[in-house]
């Protein structure tokens, strides 16, 4: 009786243990089909994702930036995007700093604002608005959806991504179009020849 109590209590153990993994098989699967498909390097890639985490990191410990400020950090092949809203521009300028002092950042565009941070609802059209640009994209002929990275702040939609100028200038064209997008921003990079 009492290793029939162990054995289940082993099994109930290693089960629970075992929960945890399947999502990180999952999100490992998801990210290998995304670097397949994207044109930087898989080393670039995780360098970006290494780039946005260092960023949210300092964002989060310094206390005048967490506590007054909404900032978001998106880098693409090593160029970041700063985007959100800090009150004063002593927190925007510290955090700019802090993001061009990461290993790897070849280049930071600025576009915190100087304000109080947004209400959940403006962020939320935001997410929304991202989804329907991403969406729209799916309707360019030989565009992948890896080929542009979206970012929507306050209805200011920036596109990122390897792209040649005619190509930009057609995707920004196409996202002008959707419903909700106040502005476009084109921050693209030609690909590598």
């Amino acid at each position: 009786m009492k290793s029939s109590s162990l054995l289940f209590i082993a099994v109930l153990a290693s089960s629970a243990a075992l929960q945890g993994c399947a999502p990180l098989v999952a999100g490992g699967a998801a990210t290998t089909a995304v670097v397949t498909s994207d044109q930087r390097t898989t080393g670039t890639v995780i360098e970006d994702q290494v780039i946005e985490t260092k960023a949210a990191d300092f964002f989060g410990a310094d206390a005048g930036l967490a506590q007054q400020s909404n900032l978001h950090a998106t880098s693409y092949n090593q160029i970041v995007l700063l985007t959100g809203q800090a009150p004063t521009d002593d927190l925007r300028k510290r955090a700019v700093e802090y993001v061009s002092r990461i290993a790897k950042v070849r280049h930071v565009y600025n576009e915190i604002e100087i304000a109080s941070p947004l209400p959940l609802a403006n962020r939320s059209n935001d997410a929304l608005l991202t989804t329907k640009v991403k969406t729209k994209l799916f309707t360019i002929k030989d565009l992948k959806s890896t080929d542009v990275k979206v970012v929507t702040e306050n209805g200011v939609v920036y596109l990122m991504g390897l792209l040649d100028a005619a190509t930009g200038d057609a995707v920004a064209e196409v996202v002008a179009g959707v419903s909700g997008v106040q502005k476009v921003v084109k921050l693209f990079e030609p690909p590598a020849s």
